[in-house]
C-alpha cells in the first residue's frame, strides 16, 4: 500500500498555485489482514512526508493513499488519476517516501519521467533524496525505479522456484482441495491430511458415479439433500463437483500449475484408487451427448428462459419412420444454469419458428441492419435476372412490409447462420416460458 502527497514547488511553482487550499483525498477499501498491517506503514509514511513539508515549507495541495500493487503497470487507479492530475496542472511535484512508491515497473517509471520531460513536473522528493528535470537526477531516478522491478522479477522468479520445489517433493503448493485439510503447523507447509468429515462423502461421490452411473447434476442434488458443505461453510456448486470429479489429486497425483503439462506424485494419502478415476471419467465421457457436440443450432444463445433467466439449449432427436428414413427434431430448452430445478419444457423448433413468424410484426426491429441485409439481396436477385434470365428492367426497393417479411423468409427459409444474424436484429429480449415465446424491451 501506498501513500503519495503532491505539492506545488515553492520555487517554480505558477504564482496561481501559492495559496491553493489543501485538499484530501482518501482511497480506503476492504483490506485483507496482511493488508491491514502495511496500512499502518501508511500512516508513520504520512507523519515523516508531513514533517519534511513543514521543514522545507513545502505546500501539500492533495493527497492520495492507494492500497494497489505497483507491480503491473496501469492497474492503480490511484495512481492513474495522480498522472492526469499532474498533465492537467494540478500540481507540479510529488512528495514519496521512497521511489519504489511511485513505481516498480517500466511502464509507470517511464510516465513519470515523461512528465519531466513535458516540464509538467518539476520534482519529486523523498525523505533522503530529491529529484528535479535534469538528466542526472532523472538518470538516478530510473535507475531506484529499475532496481524495485528488479528485486519483484527475482521474487517472483523465487516464489516460483520454491513452489516448484514444493511440487518435487510431493507438496501442495496451495489450498487444499475438499476433502483434505492444510496443515496449520508453519513447518508443515505444503502438508494436506485428510479431512475426516468431508472425505468419505468424496469417496462416496467417486462411487455413485463410476458404479451407479449418476451424473454430476444428480451428485449435486445429493450433495444439496444431505446439507454438504465446505470447510469455509459453502455448498458446492454445480461446476464445483465436475472439478472435483476431474482433479487427479484425489488418486495421488496433480498437475501444477494447471494446463502446464508437470504432473508430480504426492505425498498426500490418496481417497480413491487410478482405477476408479479412470471408471469416473469414462462414465463422464458417456453422459456426454455425442451428437450434440460441436452442433451449431440456430437460436441457442439467442433465448432466455422466462423462468429462471437461465439461457437456453438445444438437443436432437431421431426418429424411424415407417417408410424406413429417419426424421430429426430440435428442441430447445432451459440450461437450468440458475435453477437446477426449473421447470420450463421444451418446444420443437418448428413451432417456434411458427411463434416467432407471427411475432415478428409486433417487435422492434433494427430497421437498418435488416434493410441492409434485404439490399444485398435484391442486389443479389437483380444480377440474377440481368446475368442470367436477360431481365433489366425490374426495379425493387426494400420497404418496411418487404423487411419484415424478409425477416419471416429468413425464419423459415434461411440457413443457420441467417436466422441467427437476424435475431440480432431484434431490439428485444426473446424469453421462452411454458413452451411460449414471448419478447420484453431490452
Amino acid at each position: 500500500m501506498e501513500t503519495t502527497m503532491l505539492y506545488g514547488a515553492q520555487t517554480a511553482a505558477p504564482a496561481h498555485q501559492a495559496a491553493v487550499t489543501v485538499r484530501y483525498c482518501l482511497y480506503a477499501r476492504k483490506s485483507s489482514e496482511a493488508e491491514e498491517r502495511q496500512a499502518l506503514s501508511i500512516d508513520s509514511q504520512v507523519n515523516e512526508m508531513l514533517a519534511l513539508a513543514q521543514r522545507e515549507g513545502l505546500t501539500i495541495v492533495d493527497m492520495y493513499r492507494e492500497s494497489h500493487s505497483a507491480k503491473d503497470c496501469g492497474q492503480r487507479p490511484v495512481f492513474n488519476q495522480l498522472l492526469t492530475d499532474i498533465r492537467e496542472g494540478k500540481f507540479d511535484g510529488i512528495l514519496a517516501w521512497h521511489p519504489d512508491r511511485l513505481s516498480r515497473n517500466a511502464g509507470d517509471l517511464g510516465a513519470i519521467v515523461d512528465l519531466f520531460d513535458q516540464k509538467k513536473l518539476l520534482e519529486i522528493r523523498t525523505h533522503s533524496q530529491r529529484f528535479t528535470n535534469n538528466p542526472n537526477e532523472k538518470f538516478l531516478l530510473m535507475i531506484l525505479g529499475s532496481q524495485a522491478k528488479l528485486e519483484n522479477d527475482n521474487k517472483s522468479i523465487n516464489v516460483k522456484r520454491g513452489l516448484k520445489t514444493k511440487c518435487e517433493l510431493g507438496l501442495w503448493p496451495s489450498v487444499a482441495p475438499t476433502g483434505y485439510l492444510n496443515s496449520k503447523n508453519k513447518d508443515q507447509k505444503g502438508v494436506v491430511f485428510v479431512d475426516p468429515d468431508r472425505a468419505p462423502i468424496i469417496k462416496e461421490l467417486f462411487n455413485k458415479v463410476a458404479n451407479e452411473g449418476w451424473s454430476g447434476r444428480k451428485i449435486y442434488r445429493w450433495l444439496k439433500d444431505i446439507k454438504f458443505l465446505t470447510r469455509t461453510g459453502k455448498p458446492l456448486t454445480l461446476s464445483n463437483v465436475y472439478c472435483i470429479l476431474n482433479n487427479h489429486f484425489y488418486h495421488g497425483s496433480f498437475e501444477y500449475p494447471k494446463n502446464s503439462g508437470r504432473w508430480f506424485l504426492g505425498k498426500h494419502t490418496p481417497l480413491i484408487s487410478k482405477e476408479l478415476f479412470d471408471d469416473v471419467q469414462k462414465q463422464l465421457h458417456l453422459q456426454i451427448r455425442a451428437p450434440n457436440r460441436n452442433k451449431e443450432f440456430a437460436f441457442t444463445r439467442l433465448l432466455s428462459c422466462g423462468t429462471c433467466e437461465s439461457g437456453v439449449t438445444a438437443q436432437e432427436k431421431f426418429k424411424s419412420l415407417k417408410d424406413g428414413s429417419i426424421a430429426k427434431y430440435i428442441y430447445y430448452g432451459c440450461t437450468r444454469a440458475r435453477n437446477i430445478n426449473c421447470k420450463e419444457g421444451y418446444i420443437e423448433e418448428r413451432v417456434l419458428i411458427s411463434q416467432l413468424t407471427v411475432i415478428i410484426d409486433q417487435i422492434d426491429l433494427d430497421r437498418s441492419g435488416i434493410k441492409k441485409k434485404l439490399e444485398l439481396e435484391i442486389e443479389r436477385h437483380k444480377k440474377f435476372h440481368s446475368g442470367i434470365m436477360g431481365k433489366t428492367d425490374e426495379e425493387y426497393f426494400a420497404k418496411d412490409a418487404d423487411i419484415r417479411n424478409y425477416a419471416k423468409y429468413l425464419l423459415t427459409e434461411g440457413s443457420i447462420f441467417e436466422k441467427r444474424d437476424l435475431l440480432t436484429c431484434l431490439k428485444s429480449k426473446l424469453l421462452l416460458k411454458e413452451k411460449i415465446i414471448s419478447t420484453t424491451s431490452t
